[in-house]
């Protein structure tokens, strides 16, 4: 199979085993620049694992995942991140003791390691960044506030906040409005419509609802491959789709 240079990332005949069980088996899946997937299905369909191979946390057993043509199957997970590829994972990881602000410092990558705080210089470009990041995360009013006092919904736009202060032309984020209230997952829905207009965003989620008010494309899961791929409406009236998901 020959891949299209067109696309943001190519994943082209990806599998990973463990122990003979193939959790990724055979999987093609293109992402458009500037597009908004969400990615969807049950439990152990291979949802969570596509991005571990993806950010280099996993590495496939076979196939081929190129991100603006560049294959990043051999790749360490630094050299990913440097590549542009931004990851969430489903628990938020925040520096509890620090402020929101330093949060976001820290995550600049020019601050980012012990030899680049020391030389880290707090320009003017730094805390225009910090402020536009805080303004588009709702996190604004509690730069000063210490992270680890920030409510679940709180803490997760923080993360996504450290993650754009690295300005990663793919974000990947798995499950971002697990835990959150009403109120933040409609936010949340919010801002991920605006961050897409810079940049691709992979979503993994359950919550049908959140994902009906920010899926302009869905693919679904089902062992290790891909069962349907569409609009929603598509999506939630094909059959397949019903009997090993949504009808349960």
């Amino acid at each position: 199979m020959t891949t299209n240079t067109n696309f943001l990332l190519a994943v082209e005949d990806l599998t990973v085993s463990f122990d003979g069980f193939k959790a990724i088996d055979g999987l093609n899946f293109y992402m458009d620049y500037k597009e908004l997937r969400v990615v969807i299905g049950p439990n152990g369909a291979g949802k969570t694992t596509l991005l571990d191979l993806i950010c280099g946390k996993t590495k496939a057993s076979a196939g081929s995942i190129k991100f603006k043509g560049q294959e990043l199957t051999a790749l360490p997970e630094h050299r990913i991140v440097w590549a542009g590829v931004g990851r969430k994972f489903q628990t938020p990881s925040i520096y509890e003791s620090l402020t929101v602000r330093e949060n976001l410092e820290v995550s600049y990558p020019e601050g980012r390691g012990v030899w680049g705080a020391l030389a880290f210089k707090r320009d003017r470009r730094v805390l225009e960044k910090i402020d536009e990041v805080a303004e588009s995360t709702f996190v604004k009013d509690m730069l000063d506030k210490e992270a680890g006092l920030l409510s679940h919904g709180q803490k997760q736009w923080l993360e996504i906040g450290m993650l754009l202060m690295q300005d990663p032309e793919l974000l990947m984020l798995d499950e971002p409005v697990a835990g959150m209230s009403v109120k933040e997952r409609e936010q949340t829905a919010e801002l991920l419509n605006t961050i897409t207009e810079g940049r691709s965003v992979i979503v993994i989620e359950h919550d049908m609802n959140f994902v009906k008010r920010i899926a302009r494309k869905v693919t679904v899961l089902h062992q290790g491959q891909i069962l349907a791929e569409g609009d929603m409406d598509s999506v939630q009236s094909d059959k397949r789709v019903i009997d090993v998901y949504l009808g349960h």
